[in-house]
């Protein structure tokens, strides 16, 4: 999973955004690149439908300082939100280092989401992975929309797993980057009993 380059002495994490079609999977990417500095920040692909949603994947490699003399260097994902890009979605999966679901709060993809999180189960079965091995953090996004569900409503239908999660309007920001340090905190502390000390 961690890819750790010796000759640069760095650790590379894999996160990975995962959700519904329009959820703020990219929306929460954009958001993260406008924010960094340029030298923490490399350049930020993207390939999308004419719709402007993702169509394979946006990857944005971010670091965040040091853990026994290793410089960390987190690659940000995301996964096309349409179902019927599934071929798609679990390629980006492969690799994964950490993840991040993102739950629009709309009452009426609540199905959405559901089947969604069942979809990402699913593809984590295929690399013979369950969620109990990668960290995840759930963001509840949207949060600033009239027809939201209560986040007690959410929690009891989609994190069944006790995960840790964050609130978020992500065209705003809010919520952005407390859901990326605690992803990146739970991959890192994954990784950190591994590491060699240069």
């Amino acid at each position: 999973m961690a890819n750790l380059n010796y000759a640069k002495k760095e650790l590379n994490l894999k996160i990975v955004y995962y959700g519904t079609g329009l959820c703020g999977k990219t929306t929460n990417l954009r958001t993260i690149y406008a924010g960094l500095s340029p030298e923490r920040k490399g350049k930020m692909m993207s390939l999308a439908t004419e719709l402007d949603q993702t169509l394979f994947f946006d990857f944005l490699p971010v670091e965040l300082g040091t853990v026994k003399e290793w410089t960390l260097r987190h690659h940000l994902y995301t996964v096309p939100g349409q179902i019927y890009y599934n071929a798609s979605r679990k390629l980006v999966l492969k690799n994964v280092d950490g993840l991040i679901f993102v739950v629009d709060s709309q009452e009426e993809r609540l199905d959405d989401n559901i089947e969604s999180f069942d979809n990402l189960e699913d593809n984590l079965a295929a690399y013979n992975l369950t969620l109990k091995d990668i960290p995840l953090v759930i963001q509840y996004n949207k949060r600033d929309l009239p027809n939201i569900m209560p986040i007690s409503d959410l929690q009891l239908r989609i994190n069944k797993g006790g995960y840790t999660y964050f609130e978020s309007v992500a065209v705003r920001g809010i919520g952005v980057f407390d859901t990326l340090k605690s992803i990146c905190q739970l991959t890192v502390l994954k990784q950190i009993d591994n590491l060699p000390q240069l």
